[in-house]
C-alpha cells in the first residue's frame, strides 16, 4: 500500500466516486530509447515508482503508444512489485494511436481497435483491469456511437472501471457526453487535455464545459514539456537531452510570448524563493476545475519540487502576474 504522505491528499475525479493523489505519475519518460533517445529504461525508471509511493501518489497514467508498449510493461512490473494491494493503485491507460504496427486496423477508435487495443494493454500490464481507459483523441473517422459502445462494453465486462477522453474540441466532447446519455452508456469521468501557464486556450471551453459536466481534469504538459523551468534558449534547444531533441516543444512554446511567460514565471518563482517549475506546477493546481496534473518526471530531485508545488498558495497578485503577458495561441495539441 502507498505510504501516506503529509503532503499528499486525495481527491474525487470529478463527479466519479474514484479517490486519486493531487499529482499523477506520467509514465512517458520511462520506457525504450528505440522510441526517444531522452527516455529512461526499465532499470532507471524503478527508483521513480519507488519515490512515487513513498510520496503517497496512486495514480499512475500510460499509454499504449509509449515507446510503442514498453512503457506498459514498465508500469505493469512496478505495480505488481511495489503495491501490496492492487486496490491500493489506479492505473490510467490510453488508445488511439497504437503501438506502431502496421495495418488498417491497428490504430484509431472503432470497436475492433479499441477492443483489440484494451486486450493488449492488459497483457502487456499483467493486470485483470484497467482503472480509467482513456480515448488519446477524437477520431473523426469512426461514428461516436461506435466508439462509445465499445468502451461500454469494456466496462460491463470488467476490464475497465472508468473511461475518460484526452484533447479534443469543447463541441466533440460535450457530443460525446450528450450520446453516452441518450443511449444509457458509460459516461466519461475525465478529461485529459493540454493546459498550462503558456497554452490556456482550454480556459474558453473545455474547462468550464468539465466544470458544468462534473468531468475530472487530469491536464498533461502542467510545465510545458520543461519549458516552464526557465532552462529553454530563445535561439532554440536547452540545458538538457529532451530540450535539445524535443521538436514538438520547440514547435509549440518558443514564441516570444511564450518566453515573456516563462520570464515572469522565473521572477514570481525567485519572490517565492522556490524553483520556476514549481509555480508554474502550483498554478495548474490552483485552478479549482484540475483534480490532478500529469507530471513527467526524469530527475529524482523533480519529485521534491513537484511535492512542494502541493504546499505552494500563490496570491491573486502573483497570479495575475504570471498570467498577464499570456497572448492567444493556436489550437495545440489535438489532431
Amino acid at each position: 500500500m502507498p505510504k501516506t504522505s503529509p503532503k499528499m491528499s486525495y481527491i474525487r475525479l470529478g463527479a466519479s466516486g474514484l479517490r486519486v493523489s493531487r499529482l499523477c505519475l506520467g509514465t512517458m519518460t520511462y520506457g525504450s530509447k528505440k522510441w526517444r533517445d531522452w527516455i529512461l529504461e526499465e532499470k532507471e525508471a524503478r527508483p521513480f515508482f519507488e519515490k512515487a509511493f513513498d510520496a503517497g501518489i496512486n495514480f499512475f497514467d500510460t499509454a499504449d503508444v509509449y515507446s510503442g508498449g514498453v512503457s506498459e510493461e514498465i508500469v505493469g512490473r512496478a505495480i505488481r512489485d511495489l503495491a501490496k494491494d492492487r486496490e491500493d493503485v489506479v492505473i490510467a491507460t490510453k488508445c488511439f494511436f497504437g503501438t506502431g504496427a502496421r495495418g488498417p486496423n491497428r490504430s484509431g477508435l472503432s470497436r475492433k481497435s479499441v477492443m483489440a487495443a484494451c486486450d493488449a494493454s492488459l497483457r502487456r500490464l499483467g493486470l485483470d483491469y484497467i482503472d480509467l481507459y482513456q480515448i488519446h483523441r477524437f477520431d473523426p473517422n469512426v461514428p461516436m456511437e461506435e466508439t462509445l459502445e465499445a468502451l461500454n462494453d469494456l466496462v460491463r465486462a470488467g476490464k475497465v472501471r472508468y473511461i475518460g477522453a484526452s484533447s479534443m474540441h469543447g463541441w466533440q466532447f460535450q457530443k460525446y457526453l450528450a450520446l453516452s446519455e441518450k443511449l444509457g452508456f458509460a459516461r466519461f469521468v475525465s478529461m485529459q487535455n493540454h493546459y498550462n501557464l503558456v497554452y490556456r486556450e482550454e480556459e474558453r471551453e473545455m474547462m468550464p464545459l468539465c466544470a458544468a459536466e462534473g468531468i475530472g481534469v487530469i491536464p498533461w504538459s502542467p510545465q510545458a514539456r520543461g519549458f516552464l523551468a526557465g532552462n529553454r534558449h530563445r535561439q532554440g534547444g536547452g540545458d538538457t537531452a529532451r530540450a535539445r531533441s524535443d521538436e514538438q516543444a520547440a514547435g509549440w512554446y518558443y514564441d516570444d510570448s511564450d518566453f515573456a511567460v516563462a520570464d515572469r514565471n522565473v521572477e514570481i518563482a525567485k519572490k517565492l524563493g522556490v524553483g520556476p517549475a514549481q509555480t508554474a506546477l502550483a498554478w495548474v493546481l490552483a485552478n479549482p476545475v484540475v483534480t490532478a496534473p500529469i507530471v513527467g518526471i526524469s530527475k529524482l530531485a523533480q519529485f521534491d519540487e513537484a511535492l512542494t508545488a502541493l504546499d505552494i498558495t500563490l496570491s491573486p497578485e502573483d497570479k495575475a502576474a504570471l498570467e498577464a503577458p499570456y497572448l492567444p495561441h493556436k489550437v495545440l495539441g489535438h489532431l
